[in-house]
């Protein structure tokens, strides 16, 4: 199990970097990585040296990106929400960017946290229709709630690489159920599925043997293509369709 969960994260890694390509503009470094948008385009970061280090920043594409669409993170309730998703990978936002200062020490972890907390403000707020009122994250939280289900929110769980992996909702071991990990999808796709398959592969080695991990994916605009629940699943993760969340009620509140 060891040698292979190795060569999984080997074959991570080398795919990471042969699909970066760097490009100079000016004082900056433009990094173009392999992870997709919502638009299926590369998410590009930029870097420049800064006070002994590096900043590094989404050069305030991911907000923007995401007004122009219609879904304004203006109301006090998104920014708080905004502010904790961010604060999970230990990123901030400085008028309208998401960015990050970095050493030559921490640089892969701090560019690892920045493509994750941006893929993560993607999926938390993007609406599929400007007269959508709530959050999918809102749902469930409220979901939860109302099923009196104990759980702890935005949790990074360190991995066997070092990188903190965030995870929104984690509920701890009772006598009747082991511990139970949920990831939240607002709009589930190759790339978020990809995302939370690495995560789960680098984080499942220092958790309890038997602990589980609940993707929770947002069916209520759009159909979950069968193979994305099918990669889920091929990694130990169980995929549920929110409108079928019923089906997990009695697992998680146990």
């Amino acid at each position: 199990m060891i040698s292979e969960i190795q060569s999984l994260l080997d074959s991570y890694v080398d795919w990471l970097r042969d699909k970066t390509v760097l490009r100079k503009i000016n004082e900056w470094v433009e990094i173009t990585t392999p992870y997709l948008d919502r638009h299926n385009d590369y998410i590009q970061i930029y870097a420049k040296k800064n006070n002994g280090g590096f900043l590094l920043t989404d050069d305030r594409d991911t907000i923007n990106d995401l007004e122009m669409s219609g879904c304004k993170i203006e109301s006090q309730k998104r920014l708080d929400i905004l502010k904790t998703v961010l604060n999970g990978f230990g990123v901030q936002e400085t008028e309208g960017a998401i960015q990050v200062q970095a050493s030559p020490s921490n640089f892969a972890l701090r560019k690892h946290n920045l493509v994750q907390a941006i893929l993560a403000v993607n999926d938390m707020f993007y609406l599929a229709s400007p007269y959508v009122e709530s959050l999918f994250y809102e749902d469930v939280v409220a979901w939860l709630d109302e099923n009196d289900i104990s759980y702890f929110k935005n949790v990074k769980l360190s991995g066997k690489s070092g990188y903190d992996n965030h995870f929104e909702f984690v509920i701890g071991k009772t006598r009747r159920m082991p511990e139970r990990i949920i990831k939240t999808i607002n709009r589930p796709s190759k790339e978020t599925a990809k995302a939370l398959a690495f995560a789960w592969i680098d984080t499942k080695e220092v958790r309890p043997s038997d602990s589980r991990v609940y993707a929770l994916l947002n069916d209520s605009e759009t159909k979950i293509q069968l193979t994305i629940i099918e990669a889920l699943k091929s990694y130990d993760l169980k995929p549920v369709q929110w409108s079928k969340r019923r089906d997990v009620r009695d697992e998680l509140a146990a």
